[in-house]
């Protein structure tokens, strides 16, 4: 079977989804053909391309086609947005001559899915819809996008791309639920979820870095860490407010990455001795980092429920972890954490609710053990090469369905 899989981001761009699609494009490539249709590297990457309208590479077994977008960095936002037009304006006619019984797309850009269904409509193939981030659910409730015609026009057109879509794979029950809402017929929605690599029982895991957990850890009596992009998404000023109330307790709340809200978040917590803001370790100190708290945090803000679904819960769960679900009920980290006794969750929107969370976990070690015993049981229920193996599966039935 040929594939083409649009997405502006691949390797060696770094963000999550250049990641994820590499992460599915190899079990593809390994029975089918697979033909990347991607921008020039534009986010953090590791190497950059020259410019042309469109070039070609081979990695392994898939082609990668780069059609000549601009490459702007992702923190200039304006030309980030040049970096999208540029890639749909080269993209899409390239897309209409690729040879392909499929078509799969992504969500970079945010308008992705729309053009993905419309690609496949002109070439009258079957369409696969991976939905990383919800537009434009996430821009709207984000304040990205104020309401208006804009969103309305953006979500018609969204709601079109779905129910054109043979199938739309989501990341979770409640981004599932959300969609279900839009009216798509549930039996085209099928939940594949990031996962994470376990590492064999046996097999020796990698050594720990004490420079790391030092320097996360500090002299905190319990650390709470959130780990991972400060977007617009997360129940900031609930962690804050709950952070500063548990300072006379010896609990220390750090942040590890940076992002757009970390200026605001820093600002929010001026006078808090008892949160610390960190840089992104590199990529081999992800060990030490998810091995440095004694919980971790999962933030999402009342109304972004089902629209951004945060991976990183995987790699905290295969590191045995417990985690603190400062989220809605709705959320796939709420439910699961209390369906698989692996964490807590609290109310984003009642910092006395976290407090008391937290104070109940810090004075109960033998709590905390069982929930990091849980963290790696339900952690090889969502390994990655299973979820991965469920994602071939789903695109090889996209073809059969439309037979």
């Amino acid at each position: 079977m040929r594939i083409l899989l649009l997405n502006l981001y691949y390797p060696p761009d770094t963000s999550a989804t250049a990641k994820m699609a590499a992460s599915f494009v190899a079990p593809l490539s390994a029975e089918h053909q697979v033909t990347v249709l991607c921008g020039r590297p534009s986010y953090d990457p590791t190497e950059r391309r020259a410019w042309r309208f469109w070039q070609t590479e081979l990695s392994g077994n898939v082609k990668i086609i780069r059609a000549g977008s601009t490459d702007y960095p992702r923190t200039q936002m304006t030309r980030r947005v040049l970096n999208y037009l540029t890639y749909e304006a080269l993209s899409v006619p390239r897309a209409l001559f690729v040879p392909c019984d499929v078509v799969l797309a992504m969500t970079d850009p945010p308008f992705e899915g729309i053009v993905g269904a419309f690609v496949a409509l002109l070439k009258g193939k079957p369409y696969v819809y991976n939905i990383r981030d919800m537009y434009p659910d996430m821009a709207v409730g984000g304040s990205i996008v104020a309401p208006g015609l804009l969103s309305r026009v953006w979500e018609k057109l969204h709601r079109w791309a779905l129910r054109r879509a043979t199938r739309v794979i989501v990341l979770g029950e409640d981004m599932r639920a959300r969609i279900v809402s839009k009216g798509v017929d549930p039996q085209r929605i099928a939940i594949v979820r990031d996962g994470a690599e376990i590492v064999p029982a046996g097999s020796p895991q990698p050594p720990l870095d004490p420079e790391v957990i030092r320097a996360i850890r500090g002299d905190f009596r319990f650390v709470l860490l959130h780990a991972g992009n400060l977007g617009f998404y997360g129940a900031w000023h609930t962690l804050i407010a709950a952070a500063r109330e548990l300072q006379k307790d010896g609990v220390g709340l750090v942040f590890v990455g940076e992002g757009a809200q970390r200026p605001q978040l820093e600002a929010a917590a001026a006078g808090a001795a008892n949160v610390r803001f960190l840089p992104f370790f590199p990529a081999n100190k992800i060990s030490s980092v998810l091995a440095a708290a004694d919980a971790h945090i999962v933030a999402v803000k009342r109304g972004l429920e089902g629209v951004v679904v945060p991976s990183k819960m995987y790699g905290i769960l295969a590191a045995g972890r417990p985690i603190v679900a400062v989220a809605p009920k709705e959320t796939d980290a709420a439910m699961l954490a209390k369906r698989r006794n692996f964490g807590v969750a609290t109310d984003p929107d009642k910092p006395e609710e976290l407090v008391a969370a937290i104070r109940s976990l810090a004075a109960d070690p033998q709590r905390l053990a069982t929930m990091a015993a849980a963290a790696r049981t339900a952690a090889i229920d969502y390994d990655r090469a299973h979820e991965s193996a469920k994602f071939v599966r789903i695109i090889e039935d996209a073809r059969q369905a439309s037979v």
